[in-house]
């Protein structure tokens, strides 16, 4: 058979010529099947091409996963500017609309009326209704969300039925809610410029179409194999058994019979069925959707974003049991349950299953660096309560995958309520230094350790791609620590979350040889095998400080002062609210309202709003806020006062007016104090009790001021002080007694920068923005003495700045104040600019100290590594110090957060001017205080953190009747000036208690005593989550409660009151305040 055929002669047969029988010429025979020689890029091309989205779709296999289409029936829609429920939408007038037509302009809602009818020809199959246009949609179906549409999200079809049954209805009406605003908002021209108004929405389709499901099935397939090929590299015997395998498939796959693809699926099934060995590493992926509470869109816009995101997760739960999602925000749970309760049903549900999964513990992913302490412990106080009441349950890790850095007080917090675990990835995006872990314990100021996770991928939005899971195993800088890693997979930032494509694409990679393994799975199954490898863990010390954003201290200046003006708002009204209720019985303690105002504040701490990378609209809808909680706040502690001094602000025949003085923080102060319609005085000195009353009655004093030939002001004060019982003292005050400034240099010296970022320009300011310093030197009104007698001296000046900007300063110095306020306004009109002010001093020191939440910490002052000058701008809140032994320099603040030290100049940052994505970020006007303040000693013994304390909460006057007033009330006090009492308010679970909260502030291990006049019956520890503490039961003494403290520690106090006590103002006046219980 091998043989060449035999040449035969002539044929013979009847058409031939000659005549006679036809012979038959033998068949020739079968050729050996031969292996073809494959040339990697060509095959690579040809498998890339079968499956393309551009190329080839007339006879690719990509061209047949949607079968015949139906366009709807009728299409109806109405527009309208506001953001509607489906209720009142229904209702309206709907005008005609067809395939094609625009709508807008941005953040205008069109809402469309789509009627269906389905072939009966469609029967047994797939049917899907498409809808594709450039805005973000939402279906609904009997008066239900069912499906969001994003064209971003890779959302563009609702099924509508798996396989076509006669007894299923053919006809439907279906409504599309469509946002006029994309995925990432409507930035003209960029995704972070700032919105386009007139942007148009197109709608492209609207239609019904047959889904073939087995051309989809084959197609993952086909790219799992592909990506592998081209993925595991030339040296990689699995990218050539991929590669050869997806060709193929090829060979056996004819497009136009469908009964070829099991045997190509085939194919594929035996490639990804050979497994791993069990020393590979595991990919726990998590379902997960990051919705930003407001960015590049407004508040309002998110609850939408959060409904069609996780309306699409509940349907792709249906469809796949073993699909686990990780959702956070307390705040938005909260909207879609306040907004779409049906939708929330479906998720309870979920989260009782343990599928659907609350995480974070907060009630934002706020920043990680602004916030107070007390703001930060807010934050889990209110997300862990809400996530308790709503689903029974806490939450055991902290979720803030997306914030500009993280406070070294974190650890402390977290753990203080009910959080051991911390997840999170943004510090992969340092632009200097690589983060040198990826897990690790985290330890904060005060010893705190937390288990830490970065997902090794460096993202929150993976897609389920070979690519990403190479790369997370590629990446992991804990190898041979830890074999275990996170893998978050869903659309992001704007919303859109999982999609099926994604997890079946991981299906495929659950233990495929040559691919790590990948298992759907949990954050608490991740951390807790995490644990049980955590021996050879490092430990990273102190914040994790972030190398890029740290424009965002600065940015949006309005919303940084509100943000501190309303935590000062909230805590004045707590203190003074808990001691009115303390006091009577009567009293109602304003629960809901103060809730209300706390989460107002909270949720304007979301790290795109607090730090001032978001859009104009956004900014408004923060500054109303601000004012909403202004007003509430004035209105509550109003109420508060009346009832706590009762009598004293009446007004009685015969009494001279008076001052009663009110004072929020626990120590003693002695200040100037300002009170308007007295002709000829302005101010007086007043000694007031921690958390009390003092009356101040005014009279003449005077003081003399003395300036230099160098245009700097010293103040040599003298002053006289009549107080109602005619004592008379004479303070001296000189600022210190040695040159802070060194010579020939200048205090309170402005210099603007350009300050032109790379890409990110609200976020970012950039190293070189430095060389590019212009001293402000134009006077536009010399310096001149304002107020040159009384208790109080001041001088004022103007500056111009830039092209168009103005500066007017007044310095202020009153009697007994050992600070120098600069009380500064500036009309700004820059573009592209960075206003500081300098303070050059006479003091050495290798690092400087900047007040972090409950705490300070130390950072260089020098640029000796990378890690270093990467820290050129940074952060504080109320104070920065600069300190040699014996001698430093206290800058203070009253709202701002942007600082630096550079050898021996500490700056303050005070106004940015960028254009994106808020063209008109911080322009107009600005009103804020600073402060210097020279001291001898430590900045601790000289007291700078009580004098920023008092910078920021200033005393409250109230005018009243002399002939009732008290000589003075305290309520607490602290023994040790290393402990500052910072919260006073009523316990959330028990009315008849208060908590107080407390902090040690210098860095000490220390007892002190806290002592109350209240009527306290019972004192026990409690964590942050205000549950008692086991053994944490504290006895009363004669000296008051006895607290020990070591380096920044945060303890608080559950204090239950004795309810049948008679308790007044003036129960203490005989008595020493801090013996009575």
């Amino acid at each position: 058979e091998g043989r060449p055929a035999v040449p035969q002669g002539p044929a013979q047969g009847p058409g031939a010529r000659g005549g006679g029988p036809r012979m038959r010429r033998a068949a020739p025979p079968p050729q050996p099947k031969m292996a073809a020689l494959k040339h990697r890029r060509t095959a690579l091309e040809r498998v890339e091409k079968f499956i393309s989205e551009v190329y080839f779709t007339d006879c690719n296999l990509r061209g047949r996963l949607f079968g015949d289409r139906c366009p709807a029936a009728s299409l109806s829609c109405f527009q309208t500017p506001r953001r509607i429920p489906y209720d009142e939408a229904v209702r309206q007038e709907f005008t005609p609309a067809k395939v094609g037509d625009s709508f807008g302009p941005t953040w205008e809602t069109c809402w469309f009326k789509v009627e269906l009818s389905i072939p009966p020809t469609w029967a047994g199959r797939e049917v899907h209704f498409v809808w594709e246009s450039d805005g973000e949609g939402m279906v609904w179906r009997d008066a239900q969300p069912v499906q969001g549409l994003t064209k971003e999200g890779e959302k563009t079809s609702y099924i509508l039925t798996s396989s076509l049954k006669e007894t299923e209805p053919h006809s439907m009406t279906l409504y599309v809610e469509l946002a006029c605003n994309g995925l990432f908002g409507a930035g003209k021209g960029s995704m972070i410029a700032p919105p386009d108004p007139d942007r148009r929405f197109t709608l492209t389709k609207a239609e019904l179409v047959i889904f073939n499901r087995d051309v989809y099935e084959l197609l993952v397939d086909l790219e799992i194999l592909l990506d592998m090929a081209q993925l595991l590299g030339e040296e990689n015997q699995r990218s050539f058994q991929a590669l050869y395998t997806a060709n193929q498939m090829v060979n056996v796959c004819d497009v136009s019979d469908p009964s070829t693809f099991p045997a190509a699926r085939d194919l594929a099934a035996a490639i990804f069925s050979q497994r791993n060995g069990e020393s590979q590493h595991t990919i726990h992926a998590v379902g997960h959707c990051h919705i930003d509470s407001a960015w590049l869109w407004p508040y309002e816009e998110t609850i939408r974003k959060c409904a069609r995101s996780w309306v699409t997760v509940v349907r792709l739960m249906e469809c796949n049991p073993e699909l686990t999602f990780a959702c956070s925000q307390a705040q938005q749970f909260e909207w879609v349950r306040s907004w779409y309760p049906g939708l929330y049903a479906q998720i309870q549900d979920f989260v009782a299953k343990g599928r659907f999964i609350p995480v974070g513990g907060t009630w934002v992913e706020m920043d990680g660096n602004l916030p107070s302490g007390e703001s930060m412990v807010r934050q889990f106080l209110q997300g862990q309560r809400f996530f308790q009441e709503q689903f029974g349950q806490i939450c055991s890790e902290f979720w803030l995958p997306d914030t500009f850095g993280y406070s070294a007080q974190l650890p402390q917090l977290m753990r203080g309520c009910g959080i051991r675990r911390f997840l999170t990835q943004k510090l992969s995006w340092n632009l200097v230094n690589t983060f040198p872990h990826h897990t690790f314990f985290w330890e904060g100021i005060d010893g705190s350790r937390v288990l830490t996770h970065f997902p090794p991928g460096n993202s929150y939005e993976m897609h389920g791609r070979v690519e990403e899971m190479l790369k997370t195993v590629k990446n992991n800088k804990d190898k041979g620590r830890v074999n275990h890693s996170a893998f978050l997979f869903g659309f992001g930032d704007g919303g859109g979350g999982p999609t099926q494509k994604m997890l079946d694409r991981m299906k495929r990679m659950s233990d495929t040889d040559g691919l790590p393994r990948v298992q759907i799975s949990t954050p608490d199954r991740l951390f807790s095998v995490l644990e049980k490898e955590s021996s050879q863990l490092c430990t990273w010390v102190g914040e994790l400080f972030l190398e890029l954003h740290n424009g965002t201290y600065t940015t949006q200046a309005q919303i940084k002062k509100g943000n501190r003006e309303c935590e000062r708002i909230l805590h004045d009204v707590e203190v003074l609210s808990a001691l009115a209720l303390a006091r009577s019985s009567t009293f109602q303690y304003p629960t809901s309202e103060l809730q209300r105002l706390w989460r107002l504040l909270l949720l304007n701490q979301f790290h795109d709003v607090l730090p001032g990378s978001c859009i104009q609209l956004v900014v408004e809808d923060a500054l109303r806020y601000y004012a909403e909680i202004r007003g509430a706040g004035a209105r509550l502690q109003e109420e508060a006062v009346q009832s706590l001094c009762g009598d004293l602000l009446q007004p009685r025949v015969g009494s001279t007016e008076s001052t009663l003085v009110l004072n929020t923080l626990p120590w003693e102060r002695t200040e100037v104090i300002s009170r308007t319609g007295l002709p000829g005085f302005d101010g007086a000195p007043d000694l007031a009790s921690p958390g009390g009353l003092r009356e101040v009655c005014l009279s003449p004093s005077y003081w003399k001021p003395r300036s230099s030939n160098r245009s700097r002001v010293f103040f040599s004060l003298y002053s006289l002080l009549h107080c109602q019982f005619f004592l008379r003292c004479c303070f001296s005050v000189p600022l210190c007694s040695r040159e802070s400034v060194p010579e020939g240099c200048y205090a309170n010296q402005f210099a603007l920068f350009d300050d032109v970022p790379l890409y990110w320009d609200a976020w970012d300011v950039m190293d070189y923005h430095l060389e590019t310093r212009k001293p402000v030197t134009t006077l536009l009104k010399p310096l001149e003495i304002s107020l040159a007698g009384g208790l109080r001296g001041s001088a004022s000046f103007s500056l111009q700045i830039g092209k168009s900007s103005t500066l007017t300063q007044e310095i202020i110095l009153d009697a007994t104040c050992p600070y120098l306020r600069f009380l500064t306004q500036v009309e700004w009109k820059e573009a592209h600019k960075f206003l500081k002010v300098e303070f050059p001093l006479l003091v050495r020191s290798t690092n400087a100290t900047y007040e972090i939440q409950f705490g300070h910490l130390q950072r260089p002052t020098h640029w000796n590594t990378s890690w270093d000058w990467a820290r050129f701008e940074v952060w504080a809140h109320k104070w920065l110090d600069l300190s040699e032994h014996g001698f430093g320099v206290a800058l203070l603040n009253d709202c701002k957060y942007g600082a630096s030290a550079h050898r021996n100049v500490l700056s303050l940052s005070l106004l940015r001017a960028p254009k994106s994505p808020d063209a008109t970020a911080d322009m107009g006007h600005h009103q804020f205080t600073y402060a210097v303040m020279p001291h001898r000693g430590s900045f601790q013994d000289a007291g700078v953190i009580q004098c920023a304390y008092n910078l920021n909460f200033p005393l409250h006057p109230v005018p009243a009747s002399s002939a009732q007033c008290p000589e003075a009330w305290s309520s607490f006090s602290v023994s040790s000036p290393a402990v500052v009492l910072e919260t006073v308010k009523q316990a959330e679970d028990s009315p008849g208690a208060m908590v107080v909260r407390l902090y040690e502030a210098h860095g000490s291990t220390v007892v002190a005593w806290l002592r109350t006049s209240l009527p306290v019956q019972e004192a026990t520890l409690c964590d942050l989550l205000e549950r008692p503490v086991a053994g944490g039961c504290l006895p009363l003494e004669q000296r008051g409660i006895r607290l020990s403290f070591t380096p920044f520690r945060v303890l608080s106090l559950l204090l239950v009151l004795r309810r049948d006590a008679t308790f007044s103002h003036l129960d203490n006046l005989e008595e020493r305040p801090e013996l009575k219980w």
